[in-house]
């Protein structure tokens, strides 16, 4: 039996960086989890995620996940107030302009604020008696080996007046610290590379504030989901949440699409982007709160992947690794799987760790990545590389949102990659492109 290593770090109390504690703590003595925020004792926003304000959801392939590292954290959540969601069964999906097709599913997604997902994922993995948590702590680098092939820890700072530096040593260091670029320079004081990067640039501003609905919620519908088309660039979300609230999110691509923050204004701009049996029912909801505004420039995929080298003992998950357009509410769930392939990563060795995660996670990452770079790259004004590649799958998605207006097999596939439960080939499978365009592949 292989002995367990002494000290793992988490860099960031995101998601990722929590559900990767959870792994770790089966491997280690002690995990630490670092996170410049003062975390919340229960459910709180959070300065360190301003994208908790806005609509949020953990997908099927996300809860799935979740249940694997969490058990009975589905049932948990649900009993403390997250709304479930069954696809395409009382969710209102409308894509590209065209709304699926009705159908009665397994698959569920779970609706709540971010900062009730967190709390409760950080109760759950903070109980864990030998996870540990330093919250108000600046991490300022990587230490590493002489030669940089090997991560010994890292150096924090507390925010507390007089504070100094120190080294906090460790085995592994798992860098969860979200979009921001501080791994790529951490990387390059040590001698290392810095990863080649992907970016889509879609300027998307989201508008968002909570309201209050009718008992029946949407017509009878639990939830809206409105994406944004080349001929509409604005997406339209009303989401159930904890507390029998819902939130009204949208989101824009390009200054003149962007929402107004205006209180009125912004209901105006929802409404128009609704289907047209709910532009009333969206346009007087009653607000409970004031319009929180928040900038998203680009998708941005670090390609970790791809360097030859890679240090040993660190492993990168989450946001560090690839950031989504929000709109595909995608964050969470490729979150959960990263972990899910930590997992199954240190089952196997400890070696390499952090190339063989990258590589283990990576089909989910691509998958998330193709989904919503695509759908993107469908707007005009969006800057990004466009291949024949990307304009033939693109406009084959286009065909395929149409035909799942009226069929239900194509719907239940295109709902299930978005649940990213389903992969995106079989959306491209011999049967599946007969169905869309009436002649096999």
């Amino acid at each position: 039996m292989r002995q367990r290593a002494e000290h793992a770090v988490v860099v960031g109390a995101s998601v990722a960086g929590l559900l990767a504690a959870r792994v770790l703590a089966d491997h280690y003595d002690r995990v630490t989890v670092v996170d410049r925020d003062r975390l919340p004792d229960g459910v709180g926003d959070r300065r360190a995620v301003p994208q908790g304000r806005h609509a949020h959801s953990l997908l099927p392939r996300g809860q799935d996940c979740l249940e694997e590292l969490l058990p009975g954290s589905g049932e948990e959540l649900a009993a403390a107030g997250a709304v479930r969601c069954r696809r395409l069964d009382d969710m209102r999906l409308v894509v590209g302009g065209h709304e699926l097709h009705r159908i009665s599913t397994d698959g569920y997604g779970l609706y709540a604020s971010r900062a009730f997902f967190e709390a409760h994922i950080r109760a759950r993995v903070l109980a864990l008696p030998n996870v540990a948590v330093r919250d108000g702590c600046d991490v300022l680098a990587l230490t590493a080996t002489p030669d940089g092939a090997r991560i010994t820890g890292i150096r924090v700072m507390s925010r507390e007046d007089g504070a100094s530096a120190e080294a906090v040593p460790a085995d592994l260091v798992v860098a969860a610290t979200g979009r921001g670029a501080r791994v790529p320079a951490w990387l390059e004081e040590i001698g290392g590379p810095r990863p080649a990067e992907e970016r889509v640039d879609v300027d998307v501003v989201y508008a968002s504030r909570h309201v209050r609905l009718p008992e029946d919620g949407l017509l009878g519908d639990k939830m809206l989901l409105s994406s944004a088309s080349a001929e509409r660039p604005t997406a339209l979300f009303v989401f159930p949440q904890e507390g029998g609230r819902h939130i009204v999110s949208t989101g824009g691509f390009g200054a003149k699409h962007h929402p107004p923050a205006d209180q009125d204004a912004l209901m105006e701009y929802a409404a128009a982007a609704a289907p047209d049996d709910l532009r009333d029912l969206v346009r007087e909801a009653e607000p409970t709160d004031d319009v929180v505004t928040q900038r998203f420039p680009s998708d941005v995929r670090r390609r970790y992947d791809l360097l030859e080298t890679l240090p040993e003992g660190l492993v990168l998950s989450g946001d560090a690794v690839c950031s989504f357009n929000p709109t595909y509410g995608q964050g969470m769930s490729v979150a959960a799987a990263e972990a899910v392939a930590l997992r199954d990563c240190l089952a196997e060795d400890p070696e390499q760790l952090g190339v063989r995660h990258l590589a283990a996670a990576a089909p989910i990452v691509e998958h998330a990545w193709l989904m919503s770079t695509t759908a993107d790259l469908d707007i005009p004004g969006v800057r990004g590389t466009r291949t024949d590649e990307t304009r033939e799958l693109g406009a084959y998605l286009r065909l395929v949102q149409a035909k799942a207006e009226v069929d239900p097999a194509v719907a239940g596939t295109l709902a299930g990659t978005m649940g990213m439960v389903v992969p995106l080939a079989a959306l491209t499978a011999p049967a599946m492109r007969e169905r869309v365009v009436g002649v096999p592949a």
